[in-house]
């Protein structure tokens, strides 16, 4: 809305810039037709001098000759004056009429861009009006946040939790990092809890611990003398430092097996991490001797996103490892069940001839000494025995047969 004020603003600029030269033509045509009133102004005085001239010699002639030629030249000289400020009026208005057209236009057009400029102006101030709104909301909000964070330290450590949180959510890595309360160690002087444990490929390990002392961060920033924002920053500093300190003396990579040598510290804020390595310049590297690497989020997202992308490229592996498990499984089942198949066609086979054999002997022997009893008008019920047909060779699906003899033999 802003560049669209300052576009109807260049508009008026314009409009009002056409207007002033327009202004300026018409006061030089009216300069000019008052120049040309001046001179038959002039004209008819040198007229009317002429006329007493003549009037003077005519005089002498006579009374009622030269009182005639005086009102004839007159006539004349009144009918020319007429018909000259007729054409002057005339041109006067053929070039005025075009200005005063153009006037207004410009007229029309400078009071459109001026309702515009009105109805942009109250829009950007109800936008800015609500800007204004949410900006109160904001500052708000930080305050509560501010004073939350000051006033208690458990406060400060579940926020700087639920960042860290959100962080590895947003980076794709929260179904491989154990909280704190599902992971501990004994240690001689007690139990150890670090923060955050992240799972990586390979049954390794990697410490994570959160640390959010943010006091005198706080306190900096609302300093206007650089000397007291100064201190305070150094004082923040110096409570990072600490952190650091006390971490590397728990000696995390000591108490879970595979863990490497060091442990991430992270600062839920890279202002944070940049205002305390600004006021200290060795805190990186004195923390890094004690295998403390401090981070902040645009330094641990991307490791956390490396991560994730080792776990999704482990689980491709793993998943490829079992479908040639489960491949090699199926080959073996298969192989197993071709093996019970073809005992299955061959004792089809040997039951088919068994059959076959016993239909033969059938139609041989008993059948004709059951049709005797029919030709000896024994009473059978009307019930004839039907003849009993051999079946035929079982026809065998050669594609089946063969993928049968490709398995396998040791499987039967």
């Amino acid at each position: 809305r802003v560049a669209q004020a300052a576009a109807l603003e260049q508009r008026l600029d314009a409009a009002r810039e056409a207007r002033e030269t327009a202004a300026r033509q018409l006061a030089a045509l009216q300069s000019d037709a008052q120049a040309r009133a001046e001179a038959f102004e002039a004209q008819i005085v040198a007229l009317k001098e002429a006329k007493e001239q003549l009037s003077a010699q005519f005089s002498e002639i006579g009374g009622k000759l030269l009182h005639q030629a005086q009102n004839q030249f007159l006539e004349r000289a009144d009918q020319r004056l007429t018909q000259a400020h007729e054409k002057s009026e005339a041109q006067l208005k053929s070039l005025l009429t075009p200005v005063e057209t153009t006037l207004k236009r410009y007229e029309e057009g400078l009071a459109r861009v001026e309702k515009e400029r009105v109805g942009s102006y109250a829009e950007l101030r109800e936008a800015v009006q609500q800007v204004q709104l949410g900006q109160g909301q904001v500052r708000e909000e930080t305050a509560k946040l501010v004073n939350a964070l000051r006033a208690a330290p458990k406060t400060r450590g579940r926020w700087g939790e639920q960042q860290f949180k959100n962080l590895i959510e947003t980076a794709g890595l929260s179904p491989f990092v154990d909280f704190r309360e599902e992971v501990s160690v004994a240690v001689e002087e007690g139990r150890l809890r670090p923060d955050f444990i992240i799972r990586l490929p390979g049954d390794q390990q990697l410490v994570v611990d959160v640390k959010c002392s943010l006091e005198a961060y706080l306190n900096a920033v609302e300093q206007v003398d650089p000397a007291a924002r100064d201190r305070y920053m150094t004082d923040h500093a110096r409570a990072v430092r600490t952190h650091a300190d006390a971490l590397g003396r728990k000696a995390y990579w000591e108490q879970f097996d595979k863990a490497p040598d060091f442990v991430i510290m992270y600062v839920p804020g890279d202002n944070f991490v940049t205002a305390a390595l600004e006021a200290d310049m060795e805190l990186w590297e004195r923390a890094a001797k004690n295998r403390v690497i401090i981070c902040g989020p645009a330094t641990f997202l991307p490791l956390a996103r490396t991560l994730a992308g080792h776990w999704r490229q482990a689980r491709m592996q793993d998943q490829a490892r079992q479908v040639g498990q489960l491949g090699k499984e199926l080959y073996e089942r298969l192989a197993v069940a071709a093996g019970h198949l073809k005992r299955v066609g061959s004792g089809l086979t040997s039951a088919v001839d068994n059959y076959n054999k016993f239909v033969g002997s059938f139609d041989r022997s008993v059948l004709p000494a059951g049709r005797r009893f029919r030709d000896l008008d024994v009473e059978t019920g009307g019930k004839e025995i039907e003849a009993v047909e051999p079946l035929e060779a079982l026809v065998r699906d050669s594609q089946a047969e063969e993928s049968i003899r490709a398995l396998p033999d040791a499987a039967e």
